[in-house]
């Protein structure tokens, strides 16, 4: 007899989200339940949701803009990684189809006419996306549309021309800071996270008094550092007030950022620290 050990289904299935191990899931699953048919197993009335995986999803939302070009790989991080409910909204929308969570994805909306962001906060779907986020509902922005986010005041601050004046794409070194935002509330504060970059206007600059009380009132959600992770002024890669990478609102339920996490989320690619920020995101449903 094939001798198994009952886990929590928690623990069991923990490593299971991701499409490596799907071969291991199937074997895992259809020996479960053999054993738990034979007639001489010590399982044989154990319930079978016990050897069952239970993957809570959320439904998400990926706004595309004329000239998103991240989209595609937020649907797959979300979708294929993380086994989520996804949906894509185009900009001309104006449902956003009952979704818990809304994406704004990094690229050049709108060709980053006028000013990053400026045009794309204008489409019809970001009247429901600040009516959402209004409500209380889940917003985050990534690269561009973080800057779609301050423009639409969503968040404050702006997002300026780096100071090199040109256009950086390269990993970077992230200090998570906020623990309690949810983007960042379940990772390891001691460790530097390795999240790639692509952007050409990503310096963020916020006044006085906004710059109080972003600090104040723990809004800061990533600061650049170095491997590290000290914050230092070497590892800052565009000019950013105080390192910032990422910021929250007050009420903790928008985000933006301007490294691209979905690209640092799949084991192909040998790093997996900007899939640390989603399964933190997704531990709403598992609490």
């Amino acid at each position: 007899m094939l001798g198994l050990q009952v886990f929590n289904d928690k623990a069991i299935f923990r490593r299971l989200h991701n499409k490596r191990f799907l071969v291991e899931k199937t074997l895992l699953l259809f020996f479960c339940g053999s054993a738990v048919k034979s007639k001489n197993s010590p399982f044989k009335n154990t319930p079978r949701r016990i050897f069952e995986p239970k993957i809570r999803t959320m439904k998400f939302g990926v706004v595309v803009f004329p000239g998103s070009n991240c989209d595609e790989d937020l649907v797959y991080t979300l979708r294929d990684v993380l086994h989520q409910d996804v949906v894509k909204l185009w900009h001309k929308d104006t449902d956003l189809q009952g979704v818990d969570f809304v994406f704004l994805p990094g690229g050049f909306s709108y060709g980053d006419y006028l000013r990053s962001g400026a045009i794309a906060r204008f489409s019809p779907i970001m009247n429901e996306v600040v009516a959402h986020a209004n409500r209380g509902g889940y917003v985050m922005g990534i690269c561009n549309g973080f800057q779609i986010l301050c423009e639409a005041k969503l968040l404050p601050g702006a997002l300026l021309h780096n100071d090199s004046r040109k256009f950086i794409c390269k990993n970077v070194y992230l200090k998570p800071v906020s623990k309690t935002a949810l983007p960042t509330r379940a990772l390891d504060f001691e460790k530097a996270y390795k999240v790639p970059i692509a952007h050409g206007e990503g310096k963020f600059f916020a006044g006085d008094e906004e710059r109080k009380e972003i600090i104040q009132n723990d809004q800061i959600l990533f600061r650049y550092c170095n491997t590290d992770g000290e914050t230092t002024e070497e590892s800052n890669p565009n000019g950013s007030m105080l390192n910032i990478a990422g910021i929250c609102n007050k009420q903790r339920n928008v985000f933006g950022m301007m490294p691209h996490p979905e690209r640092a989320a799949d084991f192909e690619l040998e790093n997996t620290d900007g899939r640390e920020i989603f399964e933190s995101i997704l531990q709403i449903v598992n609490a």
